[in-house]
């Protein structure tokens, strides 16, 4: 009989919350019972399937437990009963957060998020300053730049061409016309305007990393400078030469590897 021990399994599972059942993943990392597990929270169209092999590459390069959920609405979980609001990002704390970290048992872990999810990211270390260890995001905005509308305007306007819907529908069904609304419809409102996180970065301590791609369509370099600055603990950026806004999409390796050297000295 083989020593080697057989791989651990990805878990599904669907946890409760009072507006739907969201959609739960979780990769398991060598040293998951010893190590802080990462977070993911996903972008505005995002889902645990378009993380593609992305959680799976993390657990293996830092030996942690990675779990990513579909934020009620999207892929997998259960259609959202409402409009976002525009306080959307820090509900996410007690909507969609809260619920997953109670039911899976986390106490300390680490937060990992793309685009609006990495405000999410920030949302959830200022509201859990003893429990998270480390905050990393990528590609996130801390404001509402023109260049980030200028850049969803033109996404509005791609998916209003024949058939261009069909792209979300694989991964969200019959809640993608929902998903794009959700989006588009709540960034481009006067209301959501005034979004910012620099009060929320002032009640993050723990060591913070800022991945942002050169040319990221969706938000210029003034992000990872804003997050570096605002938050209160060691922060540095990672500037991807000539990257977009999906660097681990892009460069899976090189942003794989740069996360897993700033996590090495965290438990």
């Amino acid at each position: 009989m083989s020593d080697l021990a057989a791989p651990a399994l990805v878990i599904t599972t669907r946890i409760a919350t009072p507006d739907g059942q969201l959609f739960v993943k979780r990769w398991p990392g060598v040293d998951g019972p010893v190590k802080a597990p990462l977070v993911l929270m996903h972008d505005s169209l995002g889902s645990v399937a378009l993380w593609r092999e992305f959680p799976e590459q993390l657990a293996a390069a830092t030996g942690r437990d990675v779990i990513a959920y579909d934020r009620l609405g999207f892929g997998q979980s259960d259609p959202h009963p409402r409009k976002l609001t525009p306080e959307f990002v820090a509900q996410e704390v007690t909507a969609g957060f809260a619920p997953v970290h109670q039911a899976l048992g986390l106490r300390n872990f680490v937060m990992l998020g793309h685009s609006v999810g990495g405000g999410m990211a920030a949302m959830v270390a200022a509201a859990y300053p003893v429990q998270c260890k480390a905050l990393i995001t990528e590609s996130a905005q801390t404001f509402v730049e023109d260049r980030t509308l200028e850049g969803i305007r033109a996404a509005r306007d791609n998916f209003s061409k024949p058939g261009q819907l069909d792209r979300l529908s694989r991964y969200h069904g019959d809640k993608a016309a929902w998903v794009l609304s959700a989006w588009v419809d709540t960034w481009l409102t006067e209301a959501f305007s005034h979004y910012r996180l620099d009060a929320t970065l002032r009640r993050v301590h723990c060591p913070v990393l800022a991945i942002h791609g050169e040319l990221d369509e969706f938000g210029s370099l003034v992000h990872p400078e804003n997050i570096c600055e605002w938050s209160q603990g060691p922060a540095q950026a990672e500037i991807v030469a000539g990257g977009g806004h999906v660097p681990h999409r892009e460069l899976p390796e090189r942003i794989v590897g740069r996360i897993a050297a700033f996590l090495q000295p965290i438990v």
